[in-house]
Order: C-alpha cells, then sequence, then structure tokens
C-alpha cells in the first residue's frame, strides 16, 4: 500500500518529510504439521501468527541500496553500492558475507537481485526501512516473513506483476542462492498464502495450494517459544535434508533407476515423481526400509553417487542417519493427510473421540523429528509438559515446529480450559527455563 513518510515519526525520520512510499507486510507462520518433510513432497498444514515482517520502500536518486532495521542491536544499517554488487547469485552471496551486516541485509538483497534477475530487468537505487515483530530463530519463519514483505513492497512500487505462486518462489530462491540456507518453499507459501483463521495446506510438489481448512470454533493452536534459538542454515538441518535425498537416491537405484537418469531426468521421470512423500507407509516398509543404512558421506559417494537435490551437500566425513530421515516425511505426508481429513469431520458432537488421535498424530510427528536428530531437551521439555496436563485440562497435542533443534512447540488446545492451560504452561516453562523474554503466539 501506499503511504506519506509524515503519517509516522519513524517513517519521517528515515525517509524525511513529504515522501510518497510503498509499504507492505507478510506474516510469520507456525507448522501445525508438516514441517522437515516439505522438501520430499509431503502435503503440510500451516497457520499464520499475528506477528509480521513490514518493509517500506521508495526510489533513491543515488545508484546504491541504503537499509535499514529496526530490529537489531549491532550494525543495523548500512549502504550497497549496486555498481559493486555482483549480479550472479553465488558472487552475490560470497560479497555479503564479507561486509558487516551482510548476514541479515542478505534476505534483501537477494530478493532484489532474483527480481532483477528472473524478470531481466534493472532495477534502481532504493532506501529500504525494515520493521518486523517475528521473533527471529524461533521456527516461525521470520526470514520467510522479511523476503515475501520484501518482494510485495518492490513489486508494487515497480509495478511488476507476479502470478501464482511466483512471488514466493522467488523469495525461496533469494533465500537458498543468496542467504545460502536450504529451506523448502513451505515457508514463502504459507507467509504469502496463509492465514490467522484457517489452516493453509500445501502439496510441496513443489507447491501445489489445496482448499483452506477452517480452524473449528473452540480449537486453539498456540506456540510456545523454547528459548533455543534455531536457523534453518545450521549443519543439523542441512544434513537432515541431505540425508533424506540420499534415502531417496538409494530407494531410486534399488528400482533399476541410474546415477545418470538421477542427475539429468526431470522429477516425473523418476520413481514416485521424485518424492519420497509419494512412497505409503507399508510400501516403504515392505521393499526399501531394509536397504537403507547410516553410514559417512564418502561411502554414499562410493556406493550411491548422486542426489536429485541440488542443495543437498554431502560431506565425505559426516555421518548419515539415512533410514529415519528418509523415514520422516513418508509417515509425515501420512500424518498429515489423517490429520486434515480428521480436523475437518470434527464437531462439538465427537471432539472428544477425535482430538486425542489428532494429538497423537501431532506427538508422533515430535518424536520423529526427534529419530531424525532434530531434537532439543528444551523442546522435548514443553512436549512432555503437554502430555503432562493432557485432555482433561483441554492440552491434547503438541510438537516441534519448523526445522527443529529448538525453536518453537505448536501446541493444540480445546475449549476455554485448554486455552487457560495453554497460557499456564508457558507461565510455568517460563520459570523452569529462567527466560522472561519468551513468546507465545496465538
Amino acid at each position: 500500500m501506499k503511504v506519506n513518510s509524515d503519517s509516522n515519526s519513524t517513517l519521517l525520520k528515515f525517509f524525511g518529510p513529504n515522501q510518497n512510499l510503498v509499504q507492505a507486510s507478510s506474516p510469520g507462520r507456525m507448522d501445525v504439521i508438516g514441517g522437515i518433510a516439505d522438501y520430499s513432497g509431503s502435503l503440510v498444514l500451516q497457520k499464520s501468527i499475528a506477528q509480521k515482517a513490514t518493509v517500506t520502500i521508495t526510489i533513491r536518486n543515488y545508484n546504491q541500496l541504503h537499509i535499514k532495521t529496526l530490529n537489531l542491536n549491532s550494525k543495523n544499517e548500512l549502504y550497497i553500492d549496486l555498481d559493486e554488487l555482483p549480479t550472479d547469485y553465488e558472487s552475490a552471496k560470497s560479497y555479503l558475507k564479507n561486509i558487516e551486516g551482510g548476514d541479515w541485509a542478505s534476505y534483501i538483497i537477494g530478493c532484489y537481485l532474483v527480481l532483477c534477475n528472473e524478470k531481466k530487468i534493472k532495477l534502481g537505487g532504493l532506501d529500504i526501512l525494515v520493521q518486523s515483530d517475528v521473533p527471529v530463530g524461533k521456527g516461525v519463519s521470520s526470514s520467510a516473513a522479511l523476503e515475501v514483505a520484501t518482494l510485495k513492497a518492490l513489486t508494487e512500487l515497480y509495478k511488476i506483476e507476479l502470478v501464482g505462486t511466483e512471488l514466493p518462489r522467488f523469495a525461496q530462491m533469494a533465500e537458498n542462492l543468496v542467504v545460502g540456507a536450504p529451506c523448502g518453499l513451505m515457508d514463502q507459501l504459507a507467509s504469502y498464502f496463509g492465514n490467522t483463521n484457517n489452516l493453509l495446506p500445501i502439496l510441496c510438489q513443489p507447491d501445489v495450494l489445496h482448499e483452506l481448512v477452517e480452524i473449528p470454533e473452540n480449537l486453539h493452536f498456540f506456540g510456545i517459544d523454547s528459548g533455543v534459538k534455531h536457523a534453518v542454515s545450521g549443519a543439523s538441518y542441512g544434513e537432515v535434508r541431505t540425508a533424506a535425498f540420499m534415502g531417496y537416491s538409494i530407494i531410486a537405484q534399488k528400482l533399476g533407476i541410474t546415477k545418470k537418469q538421477l542427475e539429468t531426468s526431470n522429477s516425473k521421470e523418476l520413481p514416485f515423481n521424485g518424492f519420497l512423500s509419494n512412497i505409503s507407509p507399508s510400501k516403504f516398509e515392505s521393499d526399501f526400509a531394509r536397504s537403507l543404512n547410516s553410514m559417512y558421506g564418502k561411502d554414499f559417494i562410493h556406493d550411491f553417487g548422486v542426489v536429485t537435490d541440488k542443495l543437498s551437500v554431502i560431506k565425505p566425513d559426516s555421518f548419515y542417519n539415512i533410514k529415519a530421515c528418509t523415514k520422516h516425511p513418508i509417515y509425515e505426508n501420512y500424518r498429515v493427510n489423517s490429520f486434515k481429513q480428521l480436523l475437518k469431520s470434527l464437531s462439538e458432537a465427537n471432539y472428544e473421540e477425535i482430538l486425542p488421535i489428532l494429538g497423537e498424530l501431532m506427538y508422533q510427528a515430535h518424536e520423529s523429528y526427534n529419530n531424525c536428530g532434530l531434537g532439543n531437551e528444551m523442546t522435548d521439555k514443553i512436549v512432555s509438559m503437554a502430555r503432562n496436563y493432557g485432555p482433561e485440562n483441554g492440552i491434547y497435542g503438541a510438537k516441534i515446529t519448523g526445522g527443529g533443534s529448538g525453536g518453537t512447540v505448536c501446541l493444540m488446545a480445546y475449549g476455554p480450559k485448554g486455552l487457560n492451560s495453554a497460557k499456564q504452561l508457558f507461565v510455568e516453562y517460563k520459570k523452569i527455563s529462567s527466560q522472561e523474554n519468551l513468546v507465545f503466539f496465538e
């Protein structure tokens, strides 16, 4: 939307008086169920949170990007000379890693570069102000919210039309290729298309949006911040992703696909259309599970050679838990589909029968994260507290959300009793963790 700098003291201070600005916002998201199975083609269910990122921009008379964020205590303002900024993604990533403030600014600059390169247009200098109350490192997609808000503002300012899922895909490209984080497309799609009153079902093959699922009256999904910082650029997330694609490669080669075919064929020419999540749990157990062994990267390279995922980096001396990481998206897809159908059937008459099953699916998903190596003792503590509260106190399920290894736990509660219990659980956890600055997401 268009705003004037005089309408807000913060905008006036950064942009100066009487400036016509473009402003766009996008929310963070909470992963109710589906999580790290997105890159393997699973169905996922996502819910927007109230917290959002807001990006305000206007044309700058100099050929540079002047960017400031109000959410950092360290280097929060920088100037990027566009004549010095590399236009290819890999060089831009290296350039930004070597300048102070380039880590956080790469999310914004990455969107700028992707828009220029993919739409084959030249954009000029900009003044960009970032304000966000989506907490960083909590597993609620602060990066996706920032990327989507940036692209929404840029496309409105320059009157660039993006159709379908093009904008979220550009946002993902920015994070993958310029930031260097191997995230799936789930976060960006949820930030762009989701809302707080419904769950957004996404079949991540790669970007099939299903009809929104209304959250029934009296059912609540809350997020409880563990206080343990999470980052999708961290090694564990990348290794779990890589291990899943190792598993797919082993399965495909067991079915007669050659290494060359894995490298050169498109997904539709490969078994299960290239996605682990298209394998049923029973078929996985009967035909493939016994063929998957944990191994060092160098042994996989020697025996199987390649994976289909360009973002997976096989480290020769790293040890990969291939079976658990392959099993997760296969079973998770089944859990998400079951969760969706059961949720749609929920009513006041049957909630006592349906909600415990929904909760069990969430608890199973949480344990599957742990089996992949993405658990954490503090998120486990919250889930254990949720189990102890139980249905008698209106708490039916809980699971780690997003990329795991800390972050936020999604809690499912029912009715006024569940609402009060969730808030009481949060207060108790704050005391246990000795952290006062935790976030309760509603």
